[in-house]
């Protein structure tokens, strides 16, 4: 099955539809004010406004207040939404929408036990554990940790580039794999030529 990948901390509309013309499946908004790649909903609105359909918008929020989702979700087409924080499973099913729960990996992440918790979302998203930092850190993790009958059904993220994405999907085989830094020249401006190099190496892989 053919890997999905999501371009995430789209700031720009020519950003998305260059993302979509060389194959993304999704694009991500960033509604977390701290990061550098943080849109406004008026910012977000607009893009998402000039997509063509059958890509799936996502939207990332971390611990964001319940009034500050709901007034996103009812201005910005939204299809998925993606929470990066300390949400809970009751959090996360508030908004009739459908739902990824990142996880950071740190050593000791029982996998197992948080598919369970969260038993209800479309798919888990890992990315790499950095103290401080919901996610964005341009790090990788020790990729041996995701158990192989996990691996089909979650996102890979955390570091990944046009110069390491084919033995990462060839070694975990998640069902989609997510990446911001890695295709972007400088932070929240996306480099064509490197979403294309990078989807290059998706190609690959599969």
């Amino acid at each position: 099955m053919r890997t999905r990948v999501k371009i995430c901390g789209i700031t720009r509309k020519q950003d998305a539809l260059n993302a979509i013309q060389l194959g993304a499946d999704a694009i991500g908004l960033v509604f977390y004010p701290p990061s550098p790649r943080a849109v406004t909903i008026k910012q977000a609105a607009e893009i998402a406004h000039q997509l063509p359909p059958f890509i799936t918008v996502v939207a990332l929020f971390v611990n964001a207040l319940r009034d500050d989702i709901t007034a996103t979700l009812d201005q910005v087409r939204i299809d998925l939404i993606q929470f990066h924080g300390n949400e809970t499973p009751v959090d996360c099913s508030r908004y009739n929408r459908p739902w990824i729960k990142a996880v950071r990996m740190r050593e000791e992440t029982n996998l197992y036990a948080i598919k369970e918790h969260y038993a209800h979302a479309s798919a888990l998203l890992l990315d790499a554990y950095q103290a401080g930092k919901p996610g964005g850190t341009g790090a990788i993790f020790d990729w041996s940790k995701i158990p192989a009958d996990i691996a089909p059904s979650i996102i890979l993220a955390g570091g990944l580039s046009a110069d390491n994405i084919e033995s990462a999907i060839q070694q975990v085989k998640p069902y989609a794999v997510d990446v911001s830094g890695g295709v972007e020249q400088s932070k929240g401006i996306k480099d064509p030529n490197k979403i294309a190099a990078f989807m290059c190496g998706v190609k690959s892989a599969n």
